[in-house]
Formats: structure tokens, sequence, C-alpha cells
């Protein structure tokens, strides 16, 4: 499915900021080619949409957090050039509200890659292919597969897990969650903070019913998850729907806007290294696989390699639209 941007105006926001810049050059029209990738979709139009821009080095960091408004997705990623020897390229994420996110392994940094490798932006060979990638000032290492010539999964290592503060308080994270402190399971594995690049709060529940029922309140999640240090709330049971995974999860992340995401790769990494710690999941053989986004109708499968401290998040996408903003 392509989507023919060509006639699409910009809206009145960005076109005032179009006005706002410096130079004649700056305020010429130009062509921003973008394009949406389903991340670890089971189908197309599942798993988690991305806005994926190509290019836009030159442009200001307001437009650039203007275009991720206007998109709308969890995430906008921007592929740059990169400023590092040691890396391949540069990728820049934005949520809705302007917030640049960082860290590896997430939808945002899996979609932009699969993108680059569908449309023969790399050279790749059969079986696994490295490249680095720059997010920030640091550089992660990739594996993209390839077989006969087809995509076959994108791997992305992670930080090692940093374990780091616990939640104790159940009844303010059971109101906030708009659950029965009894339907927290605390006394299976903690609620604990654990960062593998991001640090997201794990939040063990009973049944898989209890997780579909969650209607956070943002504002008391907001405050609970600012008090433990967690970026965002990544709430799970050990009873999938789909066979074969571990655990099914739900994201939500008040603090940078995201109401609910359907997929989350630097969630799903610490989660599989907490099951692992606590001796609720074997990784090996193979991966640990989360289900998540069933309850938004974008059912998404994220893989977790778990291997003596080392995270790896791997994953498929699916190229399911293309155009071109002129602003």
């Amino acid at each position: 499915m392509f989507c023919n941007a060509g006639h699409w105006r910009p809206s009145k926001h960005l076109a005032e900021q179009r006005k706002r810049q410096g130079s004649p050059e700056e305020t010429m029209s130009r062509t921003i080619p973008f394009h949406f990738v389903d991340v670890f979709a089971v189908a197309p139009l599942t798993g988690n949409s991305l806005a994926v821009v190509d290019g836009g080095g030159e442009l200001a960091l307001e437009l650039m957090q203007n275009i991720a408004r206007e998109f709308n997705q969890s995430e906008t990623t921007f592929v740059l050039p990169a400023t590092r020897a040691d890396a391949d390229w540069k990728l820049r994420s934005f949520t809705p509200k302007g917030v640049e996110v960082f860290g590896a392994g997430g939808h945002n940094t899996l979609g932009a890659w699969w993108w680059l490798a569908a449309a023969g932006r790399l050279e790749l060979g059969d079986g696994p292919t490295m490249f680095h990638q720059q997010i920030g000032d640091l550089v992660y290492p990739l594996a993209i597969w390839q077989s006969q010539g087809k995509l076959e999964k994108i791997i992305m290592r992670q930080e090692a897990p940093v374990a780091g503060r616990q939640l104790s308080n159940l009844g303010a994270l059971a109101t906030a969650l708009g659950l029965n402190a009894e339907e927290i399971t605390a006394d299976v594995v903690p609620c604990q903070v654990v960062s593998t690049g991001a640090a997201h709060l794990l939040v063990p529940i009973r049944a898989r019913e209890a997780v579909d029922r969650i209607s956070p309140d943002a504002k008391q999640l907001f405050d609970l998850l600012n008090e433990v240090g967690g970026e965002g709330c990544y709430v799970f049971s050990l009873d999938p729907l789909q066979p074969g995974t571990t655990a099914y999860a739900r994201f939500f992340n008040p603090t940078v806007g995201i109401s609910e995401d359907p997929a989350t790769g630097t969630a799903a990494g610490p989660l599989a290294a907490h099951l692992v710690a606590h001796g609720l999941a074997q990784p090996q053989p193979g991966v640990i696989k989360v289900e998540q986004g069933t309850t938004l109708g974008r059912t998404s499968i994220i893989e977790v390699g778990v291997d003596a401290g080392s995270v790896s998040v791997s994953g498929r996408g699916i190229v399911v639209a293309s155009g071109a903003f002129s602003i």
C-alpha cells in the first residue's frame, strides 16, 4: 500500500515553521521522503507503526519535532549521516511531544534499519551482516540477516541490564493502573525499574484479563515513575495468547507523552532479563518472545536473547506506505 503525499499540504504549524527559518535557502520548498514501517508485526497493519524520514540532517531541531508531531506516531525516526567514524548511520527519534528518545533495540531503530535494508541502501550478503548505529553520543552494533536475497530479521544489541529501584507502594500503583492491589503479583517477581538502555518500571500482573482491563491515570502513573526513576511502565502477565510466547504485555509512557505503545523493544529487553534473573524464563534454546499490542488490535511479537548479562532484541518489519513532505 502506498500513499501519494505529493499533494498533501503541510499543517498550518509546519507552514509557520518554514516561515520562521532564517535564510532564503531555508524558506525554499523542499521535498522530504518518508515511509511507514510496521515493526514487530505479525501481518501488515499490525505491530508498531513507525514513521521513517529519509534524511533531514540539515533540518532544524524544531522542524524535526514538528514533523514528528505531524505524524503523531509514538515515534518518528530520522535517518541521518553518521558523525562518528565507527558508525554507519545516525538515527534521531522524537515523540509527538518533541521529546528525543535514545537507546537501541526499540521499534524506532529496528524499523529504520529495516527500511534501509528493504530500500537497497545497504550492502547485504547471505547470513548476518554487521552494522553500527549512532544514537546520541553512543554507537551500538546490530546484525541484519538475509537468506537468498530475502530479509529475515534484524538483531540489535542492547546494554547490559541494570536493576534499579523497586516500587513497594502497590496500593498507589494499583490505583494508577485502575486495578486492585492483589492483581499485582510482586510476591512472584518484584515491581522494579530495569534498564538495558532505557529504564522502565516492570509490573507483574496476575492474569491476562487484568492486563487488558488496565486504564491508567496518566498523572498518577507519571508521579510514580518519577519517584522510582522509570521512564515508562511495562505491565505483563505470564499467560500470553500467541503460541511460543512467554509474556503478554502493555506499555504506558506518560513521561514522554505516549499513552500506549503497541511494541516496545526497549522494554521487552529489560523484561526478559528480569524474568531470567528471577528464574521465570529460560533463554535457551532460542529466545524469549513477548506478545504486546493485542489490546490495541496491533499484535506484535518481540524476540529477546539473554546470555550471560547480554541482551539483544530481534524482529521484522513491513514497509506499508511511502510519500513525501513538501515544506
